[in-house]
């Protein structure tokens, strides 16, 4: 009896994972076939656009200061003890674009936007408003999804682009500030050591963690049960899942994008 419990739990836990997994990967099967051909509302997209890339970005210009900012002040003393100031744009520019910054950006986008949908759809849900949309013969998927998961990709990446290169600013102010590195060698060493592919990488990881975040917040929303507080849990899992996917897909990308 003692042993019986922890494994009827684990046993629960990837019930509940495999079937969370396949309602999410089912909506993105129902997702893409109302992408090809394009079946959505475009005034609902504008709307989405607006809300969840130009009203999100100062947050991001924020979190992209500061992690430039941050990274400068980290790398002060090993670019000091090695006498690499001259490599500090490389550094900071490799880390920034590769990886930190589609990574950081990923998450507060979540915090914000993917939350946001998870509590409008999962309000919409326990209200019966997405069953009205029903009775008027309009599908929800087309009507509310899809411009949700095509507003956040375009969000997330022209977000991510906007936050690496005020990260990479504020990186070589604060190197000049700091370590005395002029603006000149900053961006000489940046320009010359990463490449095409490093910035390519960062938009197709951005554009991945942007199509997780939407799947997984209009999932969960879409699913609500048990009005308010039902609400707040389909938040609470859909940021969880959302952050646990990005770290996931971004392992694997990183193998797979080099």
């Amino acid at each position: 009896m003692g042993l019986s419990t922890p494994v009827r739990q684990v046993g629960r836990l990837l019930v509940g994972a495999s079937r969370e997994t396949g309602g999410a990967a089912r909506l993105l099967v129902q997702i893409g076939k109302r992408l090809v051909p394009p079946q959505m509302d475009r005034s609902e997209l504008r709307r989405c656009l607006l809300r969840m890339g130009y009203k999100s970005l100062s947050i991001i210009v924020a979190t992209a200061f500061v992690v430039g900012v941050i990274l400068v002040i980290q790398a002060f003393v090993f670019v000091d003890r090695y006498g690499l100031r001259s490599q500090l744009g490389w550094g900071a520019g490799f880390v920034t674009v590769r990886e930190l910054g589609p990574i950081l950006f990923a998450l507060m986008f979540s915090g914000r936007v993917g939350a946001y949908t998870a509590a409008e759809l999962g309000t919409m849900q326990v209200t019966d408003q997405v069953d009205g949309l029903r009775c008027l013969a309009i599908d929800p998927i087309s009507y509310l999804v899809v411009p949700r998961f095509v507003a956040m990709i375009v969000a997330l990446v022209c977000l991510t682009v906007i936050g690496n290169a005020v990260a990479l600013v504020s990186a070589s102010v604060m190197g000049q500030i700091l370590m005395e590195v002029d603006q000149h060698t900053f961006w000489s060493s940046l320009t010359a050591m990463l490449t095409p592919w490093d910035f390519f990488t960062s938009v197709f990881k951005s554009a991945f963690f942007g199509a997780i975040i939407a799947v997984t917040s209009c999932y969960y929303g879409l699913a609500t049960t048990g009005g308010a507080p039902g609400v707040g849990r389909a938040v609470n899992r859909s940021v969880v899942a959302s952050a646990a996917a990005i770290f996931v897909v971004d392992y694997f990308s990183t193998f797979v994008l080099g």
